[in-house]
């Protein structure tokens, strides 16, 4: 995470609400051979204490020995930011970002737990999806669903430390971050820029 503490002071619970909100993150572990990563969707648990997720067999990842240490970084918004946006001389280029890190432990869950998961998993997201009639595994072939479910495997990550960097110009002039909040939001073509330019402006004027 970045060590300046201007981008640092975001409580837990913010960090989690941003967590919950994407579902997505790269899940990383110390393998044999030196690190290794998977992009996966995941559940947060209700008391953000863990994470539920699923992996291919196939997945080294999964077949990592585990129980072990493990790393879920999750992404917000991010984009370029133009040093003269800020309307101030002797500035240099920067990149805006918002970034959250669960780490813990990753453990291997009962099998029995898997297809719960997954439908919880497709529940959430088909959600966001409406008024569209939201797709649930009860329509698959019979089957056809329990093959699949046999090519993948349940983990949860026991979450034992949460940490947030939300780099959005606190080091800057309330008049510059508001400038280049501006400038982003001014960028709808770009999809990040709007997101993160509504985060600089939620920064309160004395950081």
């Amino acid at each position: 995470m970045h060590p300046n503490p201007a981008f640092r002071g975001t409580d837990r619970a913010t960090n989690l609400a941003l967590a919950r909100e994407r579902g997505f993150g790269l899940l990383t572990v110390n393998g044999p051979d030196g690190p290794l990563a998977a992009h996966v969707p995941f559940l947060l648990t209700e008391d953000g204490n863990a994470l539920d997720l699923h992996l291919a067999r196939s997945n080294p990842v999964a077949r990592a020995g585990l129980p072990a240490a493990a790393l879920m970084a999750v992404s917000g918004p991010d984009a370029y930011v133009s040093p003269d946006w800020y309307g101030l001389e002797d500035q240099v280029p920067t990149w805006n970002y918002v970034a959250v890190h669960l780490r813990g432990t990753l453990h291997p869950s009962p099998v029995e737990t898997l297809r719960a998961h997954a439908d919880a998993l497709s529940a959430r997201f088909e959600a966001n999806l409406l008024p569209k009639v939201p797709w649930r595994s009860a329509k698959m072939s019979a089957g056809v669903m329990d093959r699949m479910m046999r090519m993948i495997l349940p983990f949860r990550l026991e979450i034992a430390s949460v940490d947030g960097t939300w780099k959005l110009n606190q080091n800057k002039p309330v008049e510059a971050r508001q400038a280049a909040a501006a400038a982003l939001d001014a960028r709808s073509g770009t999809a990040p820029g709007p997101a993160l330019a509504r985060l600089m402006r939620q920064v309160p004027d004395g950081d």
